[in-house]
């Protein structure tokens, strides 16, 4: 084969010739679209134009000038790339560089340019096209399960009463499309619950809830999003019940125990008063300690009348007309005895017994001072006609009927008649004092004390003065030798003309009668006499502000307590207190009533609190013991015996 040789300045014309027409060819720019829109579906690579990305050159079909050799992306650095698929056509196609994540980005703007292929591919003498515009967005994946925003729910919800929303849960979805972000619906995963819940997550009953039934509900609730995939945790909703508000005290116990020997002992310490957020302007309350069951009223020192005179200080001289049965003190072995011990001895009287008192206990001179005392309990007689009911008498013995002194009950009042004697002086003078008491008649044990400086007569009950409210006069008594009776539980009446008589029986219970010619008892005293060993107290006075005002009852058994701060009464509740001093206080319930008055601001009472009844247990005191330890057997040298047995005797 012949090869054809040409010279090598033959070559460079020729091909010198063709750039120069190849210049001469490539006239135009290419030509794309002015905006394409795209969709590209998350975690996805490839890029749905519209319009299809295709660029156009009117130098085609001559080669490199009419071919497309490039697409090339501007700005916001975008994760894209345009690559082109057939040069001649001019297709070309939009990928992603990288994993595109919408809930990072949900769109792209971007600018892109076509260039053809020039003189070749080496990009000399590439012409682009005008910009075009291309926006691309990101069509979610839904790859997140709903999240509650809260990690529990609480709420509390009154019993008896239905609610259209109790409370609501909120969950959400990092999807980034509305389709996969947004919840559609809840539900309560828990079963058989009177709860239901709706799609914007609102939880209410189905039913009336009781707070004695159940206090407190826990159920499950879990979330879907609009594509139907479920949270992966529920949540925990904790729903409490709780009841109607009903005003009151909250956090007491019904029964509290006292150990002796313990001190004060507070009785409330968690209670408070629910006011159910009335408009309160005051509250007033009232804690009584009921012990009228033990002995003459509450638990009081066990020594007898004349010992506990002594440590009291009370002056000598006075005269028992109610001792214990014995052989020189025969007189009260028919009456009628609650209790066998002489520190506590009380006498019944049921409207048939009464006694005599020996002439020789009586004190014939009474003088213009003189002091009566007696422990009484006493209450009308229901069904018998009130009466006069004597607890002591000095009277005509015989032939006469006359009354010399005598104390006595008539229609629960107490009633102390004093009839002088006749002097140069023949005038009207004070001779009966009348006292009308609630405390003679309410079936409860009282220390009452007549105090007499003639023609001044006081009556002490329970330690407290008392002045008679009415005094009558009446003419004083003759001279006679007719000898006097004392008598205690009925009078007698000598004059009578078949038989003398008692008369005027006393119907109730008497302990420690006696009598004090020549002194008064002071009120030091008398207080001492009749003191109770146990009360009411109230611990950290200094702690209770000056908000509150309170006062008790010389017996400390009732306590008053005003306010007007809810928080103050509370605190003041809390330190209320029992407190026993004796050694060996009595066992045995105490009871405890507090009654509560609460005033609103215009109104008297606008809330009705319920009173307490409560107790106090006091436990009976640990008996004493004396325990002896040693070994049973002891082995000691006679010789040391001996000596121990001679020093002994020197």
């Amino acid at each position: 084969m012949k090869r054809l040789i040409l010279p090598l300045a033959l070559i460079l014309l020729v091909f010198g010739q063709c750039g120069i027409l190849a210049g001469k060819v490539n006239k135009h720019k290419p030509w794309i679209e002015t905006s394409y829109h795209g969709v590209i579906t998350e975690n996805m690579d490839t890029v749905l134009l519209d319009p299809p990305l295709v660029a156009l050159d009117k130098d085609a079909p001559v080669p490199y000038a009419g071919e497309i050799c490039a697409f090339k992306i501007h700005g916001q650095e975008a994760p894209f790339e345009a690559v082109v698929l057939n040069r001649t056509s001019g297709e070309g196609v939009l990928r992603a560089r990288s994993p595109i994540d919408c809930e990072l980005q949900k769109e792209y703007t971007f600018i892109i340019q076509a260039y053809d292929c020039g003189a070749g591919d080496t990009g000399a003498g590439w012409k682009k096209s005008h910009k075009a515009v291309v926006h691309i967005q990101v069509d979610d994946v839904n790859e997140f399960a709903p999240v509650f925003r809260e990690p529990v729910y609480q709420a509390t919800l009154t019993e008896g009463k239905i609610y259209d929303s109790i409370l609501q849960v909120e969950a959400w979805d990092q999807d980034c499309s509305p389709q996969y972000s947004q919840i559609c619906n809840y539900d309560i995963v828990t079963p058989h619950t009177p709860f239901a819940i709706d799609r914007n997550g609102n939880i209410r009953n189905t039913e009336r809830l009781s707070y004695d039934n159940q206090q407190h509900y826990k159920i499950m609730v879990t979330a879907f999003d609009c594509g139907q995939k479920r949270a992966t945790e529920s949540v925990a909703v904790h729903i409490e019940v709780k009841p109607v508000c009903k005003p009151g005290w909250q956090g007491w116990n019904k029964r509290a125990d006292y150990e002796p020997g313990t001190g004060s002992k507070q009785l409330f310490p968690k209670m408070h008063l629910e006011t159910c957020d009335g408009p309160l302007s005051s509250v007033r309350a009232m804690v009584e300690l009921q012990t009228s069951h033990i002995g003459k009223g509450c638990d009081r020192e066990t020594y007898s009348e004349k010992s506990l005179q002594r440590l009291c200080g009370a002056a000598s001289g006075s005269t028992d007309l109610l001792p214990a049965p014995s052989a020189s003190t025969n007189w009260t072995a028919s009456l009628l005895t609650d209790s066998g011990r002489d520190s506590d001895l009380i006498f019944r009287f049921d409207g048939r017994q009464a006694a005599n008192v020996p002439d020789r206990l009586v004190p014939h001179n009474l003088t213009d001072q003189f002091t009566i005392a007696t422990w009484m309990k006493h209450g009308p007689s229901p069904g018998l006609r009130a009466e006069k009911e004597t607890l002591l008498c000095n009277s005509d013995k015989t032939e006469m009927n006359r009354h010399h002194y005598s104390l006595y009950v008539h229609n629960c009042r107490l009633v102390f008649l004093l009839r002088r004697d006749f002097t140069q002086i023949d005038t009207f003078r004070p001779a009966e004092f009348h006292w009308k008491l609630e405390q003679i008649c309410d079936k409860e044990w009282h220390y009452y004390v007549i105090n007499v400086e003639f023609p001044a007569v006081t009556l002490f009950v329970d330690g407290v003065t008392y002045e008679p409210y009415l005094v009558t006069d009446d003419w004083p008594i003759h001279p006679s030798q007719i000898d006097v009776q004392l008598t205690v539980g009925a009078c007698w009446q000598g004059g009578e003309v078949t038989t003398p008589r008692f008369t005027q029986y006393f119907r109730g219970s008497l302990s420690g009668l006696t009598i004090r010619p020549g002194k008064i008892e002071t009120q030091k005293v008398i207080s001492c006499l009749q003191a109770c060993k146990e009360g009411l107290d109230i611990n950290s006075l200094e702690s209770l502000g000056k908000g509150i005002k309170f006062h008790f009852n010389p017996a400390q058994s009732v306590l008053v307590m005003e306010g007007d701060d809810l928080d103050s009464i509370n605190t003041a509740m809390t330190k209320v207190s029992y407190i026993n001093s004796r050694q060996f206080p009595t066992p045995g319930l105490r009871r405890l009533h507090i009654s509560t008055t609460v005033q609103c601001f215009g109104e008297d009472t606008c809330i009705s609190i319920p009173d307490i009844k409560a107790a106090v247990m006091v436990l009976p005191p640990s008996e004493p013991r004396i325990t002896i330890a040693g070994v049973e057997r002891l082995v000691r040298p006679a010789a040391r015996l001996q000596l121990c047995h001679w020093r002994h005797a020197l």
